[in-house]
């Protein structure tokens, strides 16, 4: 059974890291407040000198703010983890008896914690910069910020997974694959722009169905999402099972080839 005083231990080791690091807590709020004020000011911008789309600076605002949850969801599975590479603590963390079971569990819990932390920050510069609440979306904005979440998790997980097998030079991956998977998100546009092979692909991403929801959501104030969160969520789903079973095959790999001890060596 999973111990979850092994889970607490590890997610209060994340925290200590990152309250007494400074230039760790700038990286976890500065960027995500730096692409909230370049893309509000670039669409306030576009609002002055074109006729733009009605609407969009809550849709740009709304889609900025959603994607720094699925990237902070994903990118803290992984830092958690290459933090103790860094530190060559990896292998004392799977020697002691802990499971990988609670160490995953450990850096899910700390997604969720910074991407809830960040969502609160934007929203709160959100209202007051550009006269945006976020949470007019109503009980909507926590069920696609959930699929947000676990779609930054399962990615997460299988980057964990690639550098666990293939080492620190694989490591990039922590900062790339959000960024892969970004132009068949929908982030920014709706699926529609897209050219029709790459729509299929989309419609494959939980994240375009949760930004399609979104920007229905603040195009048409009492749309129903459910049919794009209920997509999202079964996705979701199969995903993070998925990322589970490749995590299990690549630790195993790493694990009898004496790749941990070799990294921390």
């Amino acid at each position: 059974m999973m111990n979850w005083n092994r889970v607490y231990a590890l997610v209060l080791k994340y925290i200590f890291i990152c309250s007494r690091n400074t230039f760790r807590a700038m990286d976890v709020l500065f960027w995500p407040v730096m692409d909230l004020l370049v893309w509000g000011f670039v669409t306030l911008y576009m609002l002055k000198v074109s006729n733009a789309v009605p609407g969009m600076i809550t849709f740009l605002i709304g889609a900025v703010i959603m994607w720094n949850v699925f990237y902070r969801a994903q990118q803290v599975v992984c830092i958690s983890f290459l933090e103790d590479l860094w530190s060559r603590n990896l292998l004392n963390i799977f020697t002691a008896p802990v499971r990988v079971s609670e160490f995953i569990t450990a850096g899910y819990i700390l997604g969720l914690m910074q991407a809830t932390i960040v969502m609160a920050i934007l929203s709160t510069i959100a209202a007051v910069v550009y006269k945006f609440n976020m949470f007019s979306l109503g009980f909507d904005v926590a069920l696609l910020f959930g699929n947000l979440l676990m779609m930054g998790w399962a990615l997460g997980l299988v980057a964990t997974a690639l550098i666990v097998r293939w080492g620190p030079q694989s490591e990039v991956l922590a900062w790339a694959i959000p960024f892969i998977v970004q132009p068949v998100s929908a982030v920014f546009y709706p699926v529609s722009v897209l050219p029709e092979p790459l729509q299929h692909i989309a419609w494959c991403v939980p994240a375009a169905h949760v930004f399609e929801g979104m920007r229905a959501v603040l195009a048409g104030g009492a749309t129903d999402v459910s049919g794009y969160v209920l997509n999202a969520f079964l996705l979701n789903i199969l995903y993070l099972l998925g990322a589970a079973a490749v995590f299990k095959l690549l630790f195993n790999q790493a694990r009898e080839k004496g790749l941990l001890a070799k990294y921390c060596s």
